[in-house]
């Protein structure tokens, strides 16, 4: 499995990010739904990850510049067959490396505050982020959770 920096241009990504969003749509009110769909996510200021095996798409994950020094973890999707194997902490892990490379030193995200999303919140728990209030855009929500880490050095990668 390799981590590619994605184009966004092939149908099996085009595939994941459907199910990513009819996901997202199925557990949370629409109104609070933030995932972007594949036109979003082709902003300039979003630079998009996938992680690869063969041509099957196992993971994805996006950061999105906010300020020069603040950035947003988006898109954060393991396949549901690949989930609890450490493909979310290795695309974390690159992302936030990635993310203190490009100078920011704070990085910040929004996801859900339902039980089916208690699985994501442990994962940025682990890799130090801590809640805090909405940033940028986000208002406070009930169906939002909002979390946020500074940026001081890059964590090693996982040994694979």
């Amino acid at each position: 499995m390799k981590i590619i920096e994605d184009d966004l241009s092939t149908p099996e990504i085009a595939d994941f990010l459907r199910h990513h969003l009819a996901d997202m749509n199925a557990l949370t009110p629409p109104e609070s739904v933030h995932a972007l769909d594949l036109e979003a996510l082709r902003a300039p200021e979003i630079t998009f990850w996938s992680v690869r095996d063969g041509s099957s798409v196992a993971a994805c994950g996006a950061l999105k510049r906010l300020t020069p020094t603040h950035a947003e973890l988006k898109s954060m999707r393991t396949d549901p067959t690949r989930q609890r194997t450490g493909l979310a902490s290795r695309l974390l892990t690159h992302i936030i490396n990635e993310a203190t490379a490009r100078g920011y030193n704070r990085l910040s995200l929004e996801t859900g505050s339902a039980a089916p999303y208690l699985p994501a919140r442990r994962l940025y728990e682990k890799f130090g982020f801590t809640y805090c209030a909405p940033f940028a855009d986000y208002t406070p929500d009930p169906n939002s959770v909002h979390m946020t880490k500074p940026l001081r050095a890059a964590i090693p990668a996982p040994n694979q």
